[in-house]
Protein backbone atom coordinates (compact mmCIF):
# COMPACT_ATOMS: atom_id res chain seq x y z
CA UNK A 1 0.00 0.00 0.00
CA UNK A 2 1.17 3.57 -1.06
CA UNK A 3 0.39 6.48 1.31
CA UNK A 4 1.10 10.35 0.31
CA UNK A 5 0.70 13.34 2.79
CA UNK A 6 -1.04 15.95 0.38
CA UNK A 7 -2.01 18.23 3.08
CA UNK A 8 -0.69 19.20 6.93
CA UNK A 9 -3.52 16.79 8.10
CA UNK A 10 -4.27 14.53 5.29
CA UNK A 11 -3.40 11.74 3.64
CA UNK A 12 -4.23 9.19 0.80
CA UNK A 13 -3.91 5.21 0.57
CA UNK A 14 -3.59 3.69 -2.14
CA UNK A 15 -3.98 -0.06 -2.63
CA UNK A 16 -1.31 -2.41 -4.46
CA UNK A 17 -3.22 -5.16 -4.50
CA UNK A 18 -6.84 -4.02 -6.25
CA UNK A 19 -7.25 -1.56 -8.86
CA UNK A 20 -5.53 1.53 -6.89
CA UNK A 21 -8.13 2.02 -5.09
CA UNK A 22 -7.73 4.98 -2.84
CA UNK A 23 -8.63 5.70 0.82
CA UNK A 24 -8.05 9.27 3.22
CA UNK A 25 -7.30 10.01 6.52
CA UNK A 26 -8.16 13.56 7.69
CA UNK A 27 -6.16 13.95 11.10
CA UNK A 28 -7.92 16.19 13.70
CA UNK A 29 -6.55 16.21 17.73
CA UNK A 30 -10.04 14.60 18.88
CA UNK A 31 -9.60 12.04 15.84
CA UNK A 32 -9.07 11.16 12.94
CA UNK A 33 -12.02 10.99 10.06
CA UNK A 34 -11.44 8.20 7.44
CA UNK A 35 -12.35 8.38 4.31
CA UNK A 36 -13.43 4.96 2.21
CA UNK A 37 -11.56 1.51 3.48
CA UNK A 38 -9.65 -1.00 0.94
CA UNK A 39 -11.14 -4.19 -0.26
CA UNK A 40 -8.30 -6.33 1.60
CA UNK A 41 -7.88 -6.60 5.17
CA UNK A 42 -4.30 -6.63 4.99
CA UNK A 43 -4.36 -3.27 3.62
CA UNK A 44 -7.30 -1.35 5.54
CA UNK A 45 -5.52 -2.86 9.36
CA UNK A 46 -2.14 -0.70 7.97
CA UNK A 47 -5.09 2.74 7.29
CA UNK A 48 -6.35 1.90 10.91
CA UNK A 49 -3.42 1.65 12.54
CA UNK A 50 -2.12 4.67 10.70
CA UNK A 51 -5.34 6.78 12.05
CA UNK A 52 -4.40 5.45 15.45
CA UNK A 53 -1.05 6.81 15.35
CA UNK A 54 -1.55 10.34 13.87
CA UNK A 55 -4.54 10.80 15.75
CA UNK A 56 -5.12 10.46 19.39
CA UNK A 57 -8.06 7.49 19.56
CA UNK A 58 -7.80 6.39 16.01
CA UNK A 59 -10.62 6.54 14.03
CA UNK A 60 -13.71 8.77 14.92
CA UNK A 61 -15.95 8.43 12.05
CA UNK A 62 -15.48 6.68 8.77
CA UNK A 63 -16.94 7.74 6.07
CA UNK A 64 -18.29 5.50 3.19
CA UNK A 65 -18.71 7.35 0.02
CA UNK A 66 -20.74 4.52 -1.62
CA UNK A 67 -21.50 0.81 -1.09
CA UNK A 68 -19.20 -1.08 -3.71
CA UNK A 69 -16.92 -3.77 -2.05
CA UNK A 70 -13.37 -2.18 -3.36
CA UNK A 71 -14.31 0.88 -0.98
CA UNK A 72 -16.56 -0.56 2.22
CA UNK A 73 -15.51 -4.37 2.93
CA UNK A 74 -12.80 -2.41 5.62
CA UNK A 75 -15.25 -0.64 7.82
CA UNK A 76 -15.62 -3.77 10.15
CA UNK A 77 -12.00 -2.86 11.26
CA UNK A 78 -12.68 0.47 12.81
CA UNK A 79 -15.41 -0.93 15.39
CA UNK A 80 -14.63 1.91 17.45
CA UNK A 81 -15.95 4.42 14.68
CA UNK A 82 -19.18 5.77 13.64
CA UNK A 83 -19.94 4.25 10.04
CA UNK A 84 -21.34 7.54 7.90
CA UNK A 85 -22.61 7.57 4.22
CA UNK A 86 -25.49 8.51 2.47
CA UNK A 87 -29.16 6.57 3.26
CA UNK A 88 -28.71 4.73 0.09
CA UNK A 89 -26.17 3.34 1.15
CA UNK A 90 -27.64 1.40 3.57
CA UNK A 91 -30.24 0.20 1.75
CA UNK A 92 -27.59 -0.95 -1.32
CA UNK A 93 -24.96 -2.71 1.06
CA UNK A 94 -28.00 -4.74 2.93
CA UNK A 95 -29.70 -5.96 -0.71
CA UNK A 96 -26.85 -6.09 -2.69
CA UNK A 97 -23.46 -6.15 -0.75
CA UNK A 98 -24.51 -8.69 1.34
CA UNK A 99 -25.18 -11.60 -1.16
CA UNK A 100 -21.88 -9.98 -3.18
CA UNK A 101 -19.77 -10.49 -0.03
CA UNK A 102 -20.98 -14.44 0.48
CA UNK A 103 -20.26 -14.61 -3.42
CA UNK A 104 -16.73 -13.12 -2.97
CA UNK A 105 -15.96 -15.37 -0.31
CA UNK A 106 -16.07 -18.54 -1.59
CA UNK A 107 -13.55 -17.29 -4.29
CA UNK A 108 -11.60 -15.29 -2.62
CA UNK A 109 -10.14 -16.87 0.81
CA UNK A 110 -8.57 -13.87 2.09
CA UNK A 111 -12.25 -12.33 2.47
CA UNK A 112 -13.47 -15.09 4.95
CA UNK A 113 -12.74 -12.67 7.80
CA UNK A 114 -14.89 -9.84 6.30
CA UNK A 115 -17.90 -8.74 7.72
CA UNK A 116 -20.26 -6.32 6.00
CA UNK A 117 -20.43 -3.81 8.13
CA UNK A 118 -24.16 -0.95 8.18
CA UNK A 119 -23.99 2.57 8.69
CA UNK A 120 -24.69 4.11 11.82
CA UNK A 121 -24.98 7.31 10.46
CA UNK A 122 -26.79 8.13 7.29
CA UNK A 123 -28.18 11.25 5.89
CA UNK A 124 -30.13 12.00 2.87
CA UNK A 125 -30.74 14.86 0.33
CA UNK A 126 -27.67 17.38 -1.20
CA UNK A 127 -25.12 17.31 1.89
CA UNK A 128 -24.11 16.54 5.44
CA UNK A 129 -21.40 18.12 7.69
CA UNK A 130 -19.12 16.97 10.21
CA UNK A 131 -17.08 18.87 12.55
CA UNK A 132 -13.80 16.95 14.46
CA UNK A 133 -11.25 18.90 16.24
CA UNK A 134 -11.59 22.06 14.67
CA UNK A 135 -11.85 21.03 10.80
CA UNK A 136 -15.10 21.19 8.80
CA UNK A 137 -15.88 18.40 6.14
CA UNK A 138 -18.99 18.47 3.98
CA UNK A 139 -20.40 15.09 2.46
CA UNK A 140 -21.62 15.98 -0.91
CA UNK A 141 -24.52 13.28 -2.36
CA UNK A 142 -23.02 12.77 -5.84
CA UNK A 143 -25.22 10.48 -7.74
CA UNK A 144 -23.73 8.91 -11.09
CA UNK A 145 -21.28 6.17 -10.72
CA UNK A 146 -23.91 4.82 -8.06
CA UNK A 147 -27.20 6.38 -7.27
CA UNK A 148 -25.76 6.72 -2.90
CA UNK A 149 -22.41 8.43 -4.23
CA UNK A 150 -20.93 11.00 -1.88
CA UNK A 151 -17.84 12.84 -2.75
CA UNK A 152 -15.87 14.31 1.02
CA UNK A 153 -14.63 17.89 1.00
CA UNK A 154 -12.53 19.22 3.52
CA UNK A 155 -13.49 22.99 3.49
CA UNK A 156 -10.08 24.09 5.48
CA UNK A 157 -7.56 22.60 2.84
CA UNK A 158 -9.78 22.06 -0.29
CA UNK A 159 -9.17 18.91 -0.89
CA UNK A 160 -11.78 16.70 -1.91
CA UNK A 161 -12.20 12.53 -1.98
CA UNK A 162 -14.04 12.39 -5.01
CA UNK A 163 -13.97 8.57 -4.69
CA UNK A 164 -15.56 7.15 -8.18
CA UNK A 165 -17.14 10.31 -9.51
CA UNK A 166 -14.25 10.76 -11.34
CA UNK A 167 -11.61 7.77 -11.72
CA UNK A 168 -9.12 7.13 -15.51
CA UNK A 169 -12.37 6.36 -16.88
CA UNK A 170 -15.31 7.04 -15.65
CA UNK A 171 -17.79 3.80 -14.68
CA UNK A 172 -21.50 4.09 -15.25
CA UNK A 173 -22.43 0.18 -15.20
CA UNK A 174 -23.83 0.30 -12.31
CA UNK A 175 -25.30 4.13 -12.43
CA UNK A 176 -26.75 7.08 -14.51
CA UNK A 177 -24.83 9.28 -17.34
CA UNK A 178 -26.63 12.19 -16.83
CA UNK A 179 -26.45 12.50 -13.18
CA UNK A 180 -22.31 11.75 -12.83
CA UNK A 181 -22.16 14.79 -15.79
CA UNK A 182 -24.00 16.72 -12.95
CA UNK A 183 -21.80 15.90 -10.19
CA UNK A 184 -18.94 16.12 -12.67
CA UNK A 185 -20.05 19.43 -13.16
CA UNK A 186 -20.26 20.54 -9.65
CA UNK A 187 -16.94 19.65 -8.50
CA UNK A 188 -16.04 23.02 -11.04
CA UNK A 189 -18.25 24.87 -8.67
CA UNK A 190 -15.56 23.56 -5.67
CA UNK A 191 -12.12 25.10 -4.95
CA UNK A 192 -10.23 22.49 -4.88
CA UNK A 193 -6.26 21.97 -4.09
CA UNK A 194 -6.36 18.36 -4.72
CA UNK A 195 -8.26 15.98 -5.91
CA UNK A 196 -8.76 12.38 -4.79
CA UNK A 197 -9.69 10.16 -7.43
CA UNK A 198 -11.02 6.48 -6.56
CA UNK A 199 -8.68 4.83 -8.59
CA UNK A 200 -5.13 6.09 -9.67
CA UNK A 201 -3.83 9.04 -8.67
CA UNK A 202 -4.35 13.17 -7.20
CA UNK A 203 -4.93 15.76 -9.06
CA UNK A 204 -3.28 18.90 -8.95
CA UNK A 205 -5.44 22.38 -8.85
CA UNK A 206 -4.52 23.04 -12.16
CA UNK A 207 -5.53 19.58 -13.34
CA UNK A 208 -8.67 19.76 -12.03
CA UNK A 209 -10.53 21.68 -14.55
CA UNK A 210 -8.98 20.08 -17.23
CA UNK A 211 -9.59 16.00 -15.45
CA UNK A 212 -13.68 16.81 -15.27
CA UNK A 213 -14.22 18.33 -18.93
CA UNK A 214 -12.56 15.10 -20.20
CA UNK A 215 -14.56 12.88 -18.02
CA UNK A 216 -17.35 14.30 -19.47
CA UNK A 217 -16.23 14.35 -23.02
CA UNK A 218 -15.99 10.76 -22.50
CA UNK A 219 -19.36 10.09 -21.89
CA UNK A 220 -20.82 12.67 -24.62
CA UNK A 221 -18.61 9.99 -26.84
CA UNK A 222 -19.49 6.90 -25.85
CA UNK A 223 -23.45 8.00 -25.44
CA UNK A 224 -23.31 9.32 -29.11
CA UNK A 225 -21.82 6.23 -30.46
CA UNK A 226 -23.73 3.77 -28.62
CA UNK A 227 -26.60 5.69 -30.20
CA UNK A 228 -25.12 4.92 -33.81
CA UNK A 229 -24.62 1.09 -32.55
CA UNK A 230 -28.49 0.91 -31.68
CA UNK A 231 -29.73 2.81 -34.54
CA UNK A 232 -27.90 0.63 -37.15
CA UNK A 233 -29.73 -2.44 -36.00
CA UNK A 234 -26.63 -4.78 -36.60
CA UNK A 235 -25.94 -6.22 -32.94
CA UNK A 236 -23.95 -5.51 -30.26
CA UNK A 237 -20.97 -6.69 -32.25
CA UNK A 238 -19.89 -3.35 -33.68
CA UNK A 239 -19.34 -1.61 -30.10
CA UNK A 240 -16.09 -3.70 -29.81
CA UNK A 241 -14.91 -1.35 -32.22
CA UNK A 242 -15.26 1.92 -30.46
CA UNK A 243 -11.72 2.23 -28.73
CA UNK A 244 -11.19 4.59 -25.30
CA UNK A 245 -8.70 6.68 -27.35
CA UNK A 246 -11.20 7.41 -29.63
CA UNK A 247 -13.20 8.99 -26.67
CA UNK A 248 -10.35 10.51 -25.84
CA UNK A 249 -9.10 9.38 -23.20
CA UNK A 250 -6.28 6.95 -22.28
CA UNK A 251 -6.41 2.64 -21.62
CA UNK A 252 -2.50 2.75 -20.04
CA UNK A 253 -4.07 3.73 -16.12
CA UNK A 254 -5.13 1.04 -13.63
CA UNK A 255 -2.95 -2.03 -15.67
CA UNK A 256 -4.98 -2.25 -18.48
CA UNK A 257 -8.44 -2.00 -16.16
CA UNK A 258 -9.82 1.33 -17.61
CA UNK A 259 -10.26 -0.83 -21.34
CA UNK A 260 -12.27 -3.35 -18.79
CA UNK A 261 -14.39 -0.49 -17.95
CA UNK A 262 -15.12 1.06 -21.06
CA UNK A 263 -16.44 -1.76 -22.57
CA UNK A 264 -18.43 -2.77 -19.68
CA UNK A 265 -19.85 1.29 -20.34
CA UNK A 266 -20.66 0.27 -23.81
CA UNK A 267 -22.48 -2.54 -23.22
CA UNK A 268 -24.20 -1.10 -20.25
CA UNK A 269 -25.54 1.69 -22.65
CA UNK A 270 -26.45 -0.58 -25.16
CA UNK A 271 -28.71 -2.51 -23.52
CA UNK A 272 -30.28 0.68 -21.87
CA UNK A 273 -30.82 2.27 -25.31
CA UNK A 274 -32.57 -1.33 -26.50
CA UNK A 275 -34.72 -1.60 -23.59
CA UNK A 276 -35.85 2.10 -23.46
CA UNK A 277 -37.17 1.50 -26.77
CA UNK A 278 -39.21 -1.73 -25.83
CA UNK A 279 -36.26 -4.06 -27.38
CA UNK A 280 -34.53 -6.86 -25.96
CA UNK A 281 -30.59 -6.79 -26.06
Amino acid sequence: MLRERVSEDIYVFTSEVYAQVTAGIIATPDGAIVVDTLPFPGESRQVAAFAAHVSPGGARYVVLTHYHADHAYGAYLFPKADLVAHQRARRLLAEVGAPALKAAQAEAPELEEVRLRLPDITFEGGDMGLQLGGKVVRLIHAPGHTDDMVMVYAEDAHVLFASDTLMPVPSVVDGDVDALRASLRFIDELQVENLVEGHGEVILRGEVSEVVQASIKYLDCIETRVAKVVEAGKGREPLRKITVEQCGLSRIPLGGLVQQIHMANLFALYNRMLAAQGRAA
